[in-house]
Parts: C-alpha cells; structure tokens; sequence
C-alpha cells in the first residue's frame, strides 16, 4: 500500500469524536479560552474520566489531587491538556490491533512522552509540544497494523514494532516508516505545523534539508525507549546512541541518559489508555 492510499483509508484511521473535534478548533485558536476548553471536555463523561485519570497519574506529579476538569486546565496548562485529550481519545479509538500489544505501546509512548519533555526543557524547547508529539509520534504503527496486517505481519516476526532498525527495516519494505503516517495523521487533525514537521523528520531530523530540533529531540527519546524495551545494557546504550543527533543538539549520553523517567512503569496511567 503506498502512503497515501493509507492515508486514506477509512478503516485505519479513526475518526474523532465530536468533543475532541471541537477542542482542537477552539486550541488552534490564536487566543484559546481556558473555561471554552474545560466547557468541551466536560461534555464527554467517558473523555472527562480518562483526562482527569491521567491529570492525576504520577506521570504529571501534581501537588494535590485534580477533582475537575476546571482544575486540570488551570494546573497543567492547555499544551497539556491538548495531549491528555488526544490520549484519552486515541486511547479509546485503537482497540485489539494484530500484532501490536497495546499495554507495551501506550507504555513506550508515554516513556518518549516524558523523555521528550525533559530534554525539550534543556534545550529551551516548548516542553508541552514535546510531551504531546513524544506521547503520539509512533501512532502510525497502529494505523499501519490496522490497515495492512498481512504485510505487517513478516515485518514484526524479522524486527519488532519496538526495534532500534525498526523505521529502516519500514522504510525497506514500504518506501514510508510510522513517522511519515504519525505526520499525516496529524495534519488531518490541524495539529501546528511545528508538530507535523517534528514527526516526519524524527527518523532523519538532520539530514539532508531537514534542520528540526524538535524531530531531534524525538529521535533521541525513542532510542532512549527503544533501548529501555529491548533492555540495552551499558555497552549496548554506548554502541547505538545517536551521536550526529545528539552532536547537533548538544547532547552527549550522559545527559540523554540522566533525563530517564523516574517511574518506567507509568502503571497508573496506562490505565487510561487500556481500561
């Protein structure tokens, strides 16, 4: 299947729910109102529970306990609250995928997710793009599996959906990897340009014409994952760290390596993307 057949192939690509659509128009906004935001989210009884359930997860290490939509917004920021929206919602709309354990994927993505922000607040990146393109920069290997099962099937048994050769065994059998889908994805749903970019560009962030500090920041996030799940020991973290990406960011192993989650786990709020 080419790319953009896949693209826009209905049965692969979820459809967003009327509340989710609303908050994206009303985030994309110049000037988007906080109380228009948590109005929206409260609409949805099942999407309120899942925000709030990750508003109150270890992951975000809020000061007390977020009762209310209201609270969420006020504490966590809009930036935030646009990724637990979209996660409470990709995380009902992706159900019993073959080939893909979905604990172990929301897992990965929510590991990149944190990765991601930390090292966007060392480099003085916006920390809250971070988190969400960390949280859904993989998403197109779900459409992928959904949309092409047969194909994707020889490709997990050679090299996991969580290799460190993954995107390059994609990009071998497809001529497109699950960043190219994950940027397609997201454009459909108007994220920022910034956040497009920042997904098609994370497998190569720095090559050729490509310049994306934010692309660079996923790919050394994901390795950083990757190598977490594939269980890497120390010789193996030093043989496949990205040194150009690292380089150009300003970024040796060592620091990469010292912005590791507090919590692998993140049990708790797995919770709402698989409950």
């Amino acid at each position: 299947m080419q790319l953009e057949a896949l693209l826009n192939y209905p049965r692969a690509l979820p459809t967003m729910p009327r509340s989710v659509s609303d908050l994206l128009v009303e985030m994309n906004r110049e000037e988007p109102s906080p109380k228009r935001v948590a109005e929206l989210i409260s609409r949805d009884p099942a999407l309120t529970t899942r925000v709030l359930r990750l508003s109150n997860s270890a992951f975000f290490r809020v000061s007390r306990k977020i009762g209310s939509v209201d609270e969420a917004v006020a504490l966590l920021g809009l930036t935030h609250v646009r990724s637990l929206v979209m996660a409470a919602a990709l995380g009902a709309s992706f159900k019993n995928i073959p080939g893909i354990d979905l604990k172990q994927f929301w897992r990965y993505s929510l590991r990149v997710a944190d990765i991601s922000r930390s090292l966007a607040g060392v480099l003085r990146q916006n920390e809250g793009n971070a988190f969400t393109a960390g949280l859904i920069h993989c998403i197109g290997e779900l459409v992928m599996h959904i949309a092409m099962p047969d194909e994707m099937a020889p490709l997990d048994m050679g090299t996991s959906p969580f290799d460190l050769q993954r995107a390059g065994a994609e990009q071998a059998a497809f001529g497109f990897t699950y960043a190219q889908v994950s940027a397609g994805l997201v454009e459909k749903w108007q994220f920022p340009r910034e956040m497009v970019s920042a997904l098609a560009n994370q497998v190569a962030p720095f090559e050729g014409d490509a310049y994306d500090p934010l692309g660079g920041v996923l790919h050394l996030a994901s390795w950083r994952a990757r190598a977490e799940e594939i269980q890497l020991d120390n010789s193996g973290l030093t043989a496949t760290f990205p040194d150009m990406v690292g380089l150009t960011l300003g970024l040796d192993l060592d620091s990469v390596l010292g912005k590791d989650p507090a919590e692998w786990s993140f049990s708790q709020a797995l919770g709402a993307f698989t409950d």
